[in-house]
């Protein structure tokens, strides 16, 4: 078999590296963000959003110079929709990392093994996409998931839903537009920038914070270090993602979830129980529901 036609497998093996490999640093940064915990949440959504935009644009600017920003603007409804889709991640990073330093860090893992299911509702309702009838039973096995956990708790998993809505409508609003993944993030990273060097600053004036060493040289470090936490896994699974089929992509995002719930039960040391196993039981039938469905979609064609 000559080089040229040893390529393309040789291209989706790394690109499938890649990809599991960003998934599982993902599954792994409660422990990054919970070092943090000396500092307020929203001190570390700011940094995050300084420093990942430092990141991002350099790396934009680098590799295409102002090509990206000349591609989105060109599209009317790109830089419009793009500052709705910031705000959507900022709530979700903001509301993710306040919630690994309150301990409820299962809870996080919750809301993103339920996330792929609320972005299935979502394509119905305001995409007016059809499901199949294994789909919807996917779909009701999580909400008696999410039901039974609720009567459980007394209470619905606010935190997951939270995180699963937010996320979710993150991606429903950048199908709307067709941007690289990147240079989207570029965009939104940039709309999010002057509020959170504003607060930053504003803080280090003296209202609860600082802006530099206010917690200590180490606690810096970790707060400008975050911004490649965020920035390179993101651009990783740009890679990655063009170089594996969709399908598999779907698998590996529960590497992440996965991860989460092994460090909120073993490493965090969080309560739970079997009326917990037995709603997270509940949601993962349907999510096996879902990839089974998605698999068996994707192998159509090559029946056929």
């Amino acid at each position: 078999m000559s080089t040229l036609e040893r390529t393309p497998l040789q291209e989706q093996r790394h690109g499938l590296a890649i990809t599991a490999f960003t998934f599982t640093l993902w599954g792994l940064v409660p422990v990054y963000w919970h070092l943090l915990k000396a500092v307020p949440s929203q001190q570390i959504i700011a940094h995050r959003i300084i420093w990942s935009t430092v990141l991002v644009v350099a790396w934009l600017l680098l590799s295409n110079g102002t090509g990206w920003w000349k591609q989105i603007a060109a599209q009317p409804r790109a830089l419009p929709t793009l500052a709705l889709s910031s705000l959507a991640i900022a709530f979700n990073w903001g509301l993710y990392i306040w919630a690994i330093n309150a301990g409820h860090v299962i809870e996080t893992s919750l809301g993103y093994f339920i996330n792929p299911l609320v972005s299935v509702v979502l394509g119905v309702v305001v995409l007016k996409e059809r499901l199949r009838g294994l789909q919807w039973l996917a779909v009701a096995c999580a909400a008696l998931g999410v039901a039974w956990l609720t009567i459980n708790a007394g209470t619905p998993p606010w935190i997951a839903l939270g995180l699963a809505c937010s996320f979710g409508l993150y991606g429903l609003l950048r199908k709307m537009i067709s941007v690289d993944p990147v240079a989207g993030l570029g965009i939104e990273s940039l709309y999010l920038f002057l509020p959170a060097i504003g607060f930053a600053l504003w803080s280090e004036a003296g209202h609860g914070g600082g802006f530099f060493g206010g917690w200590g040289w180490r606690n810096d470090l970790l707060l400008i270090l975050g911004g490649a936490v965020t920035a390179l896994p993101l651009i990783g699974f740009a890679y990655g993602v063009k170089r594996i089929p969709l399908s598999l992509v779907g698998i590996l995002q529960y590497i992440a979830p996965s991860l989460g719930l092994l460090l909120g039960v073993f490493f965090f040391r969080e309560p739970f129980d079997g009326a917990k196993a037995v709603g997270f039981a509940a949601i993962w039938t349907g999510l096996l529901l879902f990839i089974g469905d998605s698999v068996w979609r994707s192998r159509e064609p090559a029946r056929a």
